[in-house]
């Protein structure tokens, strides 16, 4: 789960795993708990600290401390990465590959915290290897690290570098995208108006009659209906002889 960390810097941080480890003294065995942190600004910068404690708060604790001061500044290319990169630690190695907006980030739940806090948004991953969380974690920063961004190359190579694959793939998903709108034209949200259709209608339970309504079903509807008839009929077969009688 990502927590505000700091208001300054806007800081945040997500806790990758809690591991126990026990060591057996005389009197039994005595448990301890270490936290893999990773923190960042969701701008480019990310740090990833280790942490152990007797207790799981103060063990993650340490660990934000830790992350803390070992922030690194990353290459950006607006919400991916400028080019394809392959990190490594230990047996893990992760492959970055640049995607276009709206892709979203593919990976598993170690690396996306890592890209996620480092401010990518649409990026494609690949693992091999250990899928230890802590190798893992290692080997996406130390290819985040790796990132250089155009003008880095051109500089160092003396030349000036076109538009790469990676910009036409942002210009071909940005065509794609939702323009932003203003307050006035933004869209309404949904509104449930499941039964406002058959409401006052009747039907089955309804209030408007129907099997189980308030007014009665089709047989109370029938019967009731052969009294109107017969009450009416009466009340006319009454007024028809009333002038007989008067007559005679």
């Amino acid at each position: 789960m990502v927590e505000f960390l700091d208001d300054t810097n806007q800081l945040e941080s997500n806790t990758i795993g809690v591991f126990r480890s026990a060591a057996t003294m005389a009197g039994g065995r005595r448990f301890s708990f270490g936290s893999l942190v990773v923190v960042g600004d969701k701008g480019g910068r990310i740090g990833l600290g280790y942490g152990k404690a007797n207790e799981v708060p103060a063990a993650i604790e340490k660990a934000q401390k830790d992350a803390k001061k070992n922030l690194k500044r990353v290459n950006l290319q607006g919400g991916t990465i400028p080019h394809e990169v392959q990190g490594r630690y230990g047996a893990s190695s992760v492959k970055l590959i640049p995607a276009s907006p709206g892709t979203g980030v593919v990976a598993g739940a170690t690396v996306r915290a890592v890209l996620e806090l480092a401010g990518i948004t649409d990026c494609m991953t690949k693992s091999s290897g250990s899928n230890n969380s802590k190798n893992l974690a290692k080997a996406v920063l130390d290819g985040l690290i790796q990132l250089r961004s155009k003008d880095t190359f051109a500089t160092l190579r003396g030349v000036e570098i076109g538009e790469t694959e990676v910009d036409e793939r942002i210009d071909r998903g940005s065509a794609f995208m939702p323009t932003s709108t203003t307050d006035a034209e933004k869209m309404r949200g949904p509104v449930n108006r499941v039964g406002e259709d058959s409401r006052g209608r009747g039907g089955r339970g309804g209030r408007g009659g129907g099997r189980g309504g308030r007014s009665g079903g089709p047989g109370r509807g029938r019967s009731g209906g052969g009294q109107d008839s017969g009450s009416s009929g009466s009340s006319s077969g009454s007024s028809e002889s009333a002038p007989e009688s008067s007559g005679s």
